[in-house]
């Protein structure tokens, strides 16, 4: 009974409203132009004008060339609506006034995560190459290196889930959660008893989910029923029905943090089928890493950027700061650890790079779990690149996606890898959710960055990067594990593919950037 009701809800409910709001208004945007360009000359001659200026900054525009020509098709073929679209898109005020408080956010909690001399001065002794790296990271991302951290990798949702309970129940000054998916369900409901009960001794909690939740999840009073409980809550990007770039970003971050002592991200949502309690797409296979240490200091501050991009009053920054470890004495805490995030607003792409720096870098394997394949020439060619120059390069793929468009796009990267050696399996008991890169038993990221354009250039990301703590022998355990209950995919099934899918995902690629 209850899927009727929830598309009930959905068709006649706010999705519906709002969807139909977007519709109503590129129509009207589509008939006003073409009404304009047929009875008004000099309005068309001025759009054939600023249709060539356009394409001149298109092609000159300092951005990924997909982007690029994903725009020039729309432009060249309907060039009045086209260009004023992009014209939209270009002169966006909400994206920039977004950017610039997250700047400002960046440089006031900078002091309260500043890099340790010492520790990339032993780094540096170590690698001279993973010290280089960690001052990009530092430098362009923002973030340092850290060591005096313990991490501890779940192969499951249904693992983080346990581990997530138990860390609940020790915190004494603040819990953080931001979530891209919150829905009603055995695990919310049970993570949502916790909180209820730890802001009734006192607690500081706070819940931040992304505003696509409020399309069929949640409803958009929510927050206000959380702040009955003690609990502060916040719909990060709430969705309107007004035509808007900065509803594009959304925030599909991962993390929850408590006491400023222990950090959790990955790829695991706060939704039943991520921990195998309602089966979607057969058997969910997640992943997420545990921060115990000084690296949580990071995800500390990452919470509360994100939390005040809209705030007047800002926070005491400092007062969630933890300087204290005790318990690290009895856990093993050796290599180093980079928590970062990546913002869609900047022009610096820290999601892409830091895995093609992995590919580049890589002397015996680069070990890959993504739901998604969709991506630009330089992933192309660090991939291809790596598996030619005799790196053992490996993606696991869905077996049973969760969008078939998708997946659709992703088949049309399979022959051009296979034929460059990438070796390719797909997840025969289901559904992959993962996000891990694992490489040459040193180095290793889980996160909640996929291998997709939304992920890479659309999307506030965040990831814990790695290198030699004993966690990332854990992940490369566990992607052997998996690799046995996958089917490796070859050159003879990508020409056996139905030929109709295939055509349908190569028009679908020419878009993928703007999807």
């Amino acid at each position: 009974m209850k899927k009727p009701k929830n598309l009930f809800r959905i068709i006649f409910g706010r999705t519906m409203i709002a969807v139909l709001f977007l519709l109503i208004q590129i129509i009207i945007l589509f008939v006003t132009v073409t009404e304009l360009s047929a009875y008004y000359e000099y309005f068309y001659i001025t759009t054939l004008v600023l249709t060539a200026v356009s394409m001149v900054y298109i092609i000159n525009d300092n951005v990924n060339t997909s982007f690029k020509l994903a725009w020039i098709i729309p432009v060249l073929t309907l060039p009045v609506f086209g260009t004023l679209m992009y014209i939209f898109v270009k002169l966006e005020l909400g994206t920039r006034l977004v950017n610039g408080r997250l700047l400002k956010l960046i440089e006031k909690t900078k002091p309260l995560i500043k890099q340790n001399p010492e520790v990339i001065c032993r780094l540096r002794r170590e690698d001279p190459a993973e010290c280089n790296f960690a001052e990009y990271m530092n430098n362009y991302a923002f973030y340092p290196v850290y060591e005096n951290t313990y991490t501890k990798y779940f192969p499951l949702g249904e693992d983080k889930y346990k581990a997530m309970l138990e860390e609940l129940e020790k915190a004494e000054k603040f819990i953080f959660l931001e979530y891209f998916i919150v829905e009603e369900g055995e695990m919310w409901d049970t993570v949502l008893e916790l909180l209820k009960r730890k802001a009734a001794e006192g607690v500081e909690v706070r819940v931040m989910y992304d505003g696509t939740c409020t399309f069929a999840l949640l409803p958009v009073s929510y927050p206000k029923k959380l702040a009955k409980y003690g609990i502060k809550c916040k719909i990060f990007s709430p969705i309107r029905p007004v035509l808007s770039t900065v509803q594009n970003n959304r925030d599909h971050r991962k993390i929850l943090v408590i006491d400023g002592k222990t950090a959790f991200t990955g790829g695991i949502n706060l939704a039943d089928e991520y921990i195998n309690a309602k089966e979607r797409f057969g058997h969910w296979k997640d992943t997420a890493i545990m921060l115990k240490g000084e690296a949580v200091k990071s995800f500390t501050i990452m919470f509360l950027q994100n939390w005040n991009i809209y705030e007047t009053r800002e926070d005491d920054y400092g007062r969630y700061i933890c300087e204290d470890f005790p318990e690290l004495a009895q856990l093993d805490t050796d290599g180093y650890v980079i928590p970062y995030s990546d913002s869609p607003l900047d022009k610096e792409n820290v999601g892409e790079n830091v895995y093609i720096d992995m590919l580049y870098r890589a002397e015996r394997y680069v070990h890959i779990m993504t739901p998604y394949l969709i991506i630009d020439d330089e992933m192309i060619t660090a991939l291809t690149y790596a598996a030619k120059r005799g790196v053992e390069v490996c993606i696991i793929m869905p077996h049973k996606p969760d969008k078939m468009y998708a997946y659709l796009v992703a088949r049309t990267y399979y022959a051009e890898l296979i034929a460059a050696g990438v070796k390719i399996y797909e997840y025969t008991p289901g559904f992959v959710h993962a996000k891990v890169f694992v490489s040459d038993d040193m180095r290793a990221v889980v996160g909640s960055i996929n291998l997709d354009y939304r992920s890479l250039f659309l999307h506030f990301e965040c990831a814990a990067y790695t290198y030699c703590t004993p966690s990332v022998i854990e992940t490369e355990k566990d992607y052997i594990e998996t690799m046995k209950k996958c089917t490796l995919i070859t050159l003879d099934d990508c020409r056996k593919y139905n030929i109709l899918k295939r055509i349908s995902g190569r028009i679908l690629r020419i878009f993928a950037p703007l999807m």
